[in-house]
């Protein structure tokens, strides 16, 4: 059996964390390789439909830091069924994060039976001037900066990870050693997150490619706010990132694009 099971919010995984933590992620490194946990868990995440704090976060970070555990965070159709049905056919457990704020989206979805391997990301925009790795929904909104950011004649370099763990270190380094700057953007809280550590990958095994300061953008420390208008300034948005690349080129004109 390969079972999935489906966790409606992310939020309340704390539920059976005891499952996953010391059960699951285990069992194959406790056993000599013996024993396989094929389980898929697929849950929602983020912010973005006034859910409150309790319906809103993004926790992939917490899992990634946890060894034997795979974290897949798609941001297309296309991706969402290749990245499953890999994750379904994977020997361990994958949690599987679901953007909630993406499930309208419409994309061409081959019928066919078709896997994407994990751990590999996906150049969503080639760029010369600036790398941004954006997780989740926020390649999207990375896609609407850098459509805007073409028009001043700055190309930005999009990366999806699509998978956390493992994670393509190798896509991310060359498209810094070939844009020399690097922007993550995460909507999950800063502290810990796959921004820092995307960062701290980047600044340890590549900081001789950078010619600016790594910048992060991402979700203020706090828990997501009910209130629209306050939810709307707590989530990265595409002018943030316009802001961020104006900073790092040191070029103001960006600002009016």
């Amino acid at each position: 059996l390969r079972p999935i099971a489906e966790l409606m919010f992310n939020d309340f995984i704390g539920s059976c964390l005891d499952q996953v933590l010391n059960q699951g992620a285990k069992f194959r490194y406790m056993f000599g390789g013996k024993a396989k946990v094929p389980v898929t868990v697929r849950t929602m995440h983020g912010a973005g439909f006034s859910a409150a704090a309790q319906h809103s976060q993004s926790l992939y970070a917490l899992f990634t830091s946890i060894p034997g555990i795979k974290v897949v965070v798609p941001s297309t159709p296309y991706d969402a069924k290749g990245l499953l049905l890999a994750a379904i056919e994977d020997d361990d457990p994958v949690i599987f994060f679901e953007d909630k704020t993406l499930y309208n989206m419409k994309g061409e979805v081959p019928e066919e039976y078709y896997t994407i391997p994990l751990g590999k990301a996906d150049i969503k925009r080639a760029g010369s001037d600036v790398t941004i790795v954006a997780i989740g929904k926020q390649v999207h909104t990375a896609l609407a900066a850098a459509k805007q950011l073409s028009k001043k004649g700055l190309e930005v370099e999009v990366i999806d990870p699509r998978s956390l763990s493992p994670l393509d270190e190798d896509t991310i380094l060359a498209s810094v050693e070939k844009t020399n700057r690097l922007i993550v953007i995460d909507e999950a809280n800063p502290r810990c997150s796959i921004a820092t550590d995307i960062a701290a990958i980047v600044a340890d095994k590549g900081f001789d490619l950078l010619d600016a300061p790594i910048k992060r953008i991402t979700a203020p420390h706090t828990p997501v706010p009910f209130s629209p208008p306050l939810e709307k300034l707590y989530l990265p948005t595409p002018e943030k990132v316009i802001e961020t690349v104006s900073e790092m080129i040191g070029d103001q004109s960006l600002l009016h694009v």
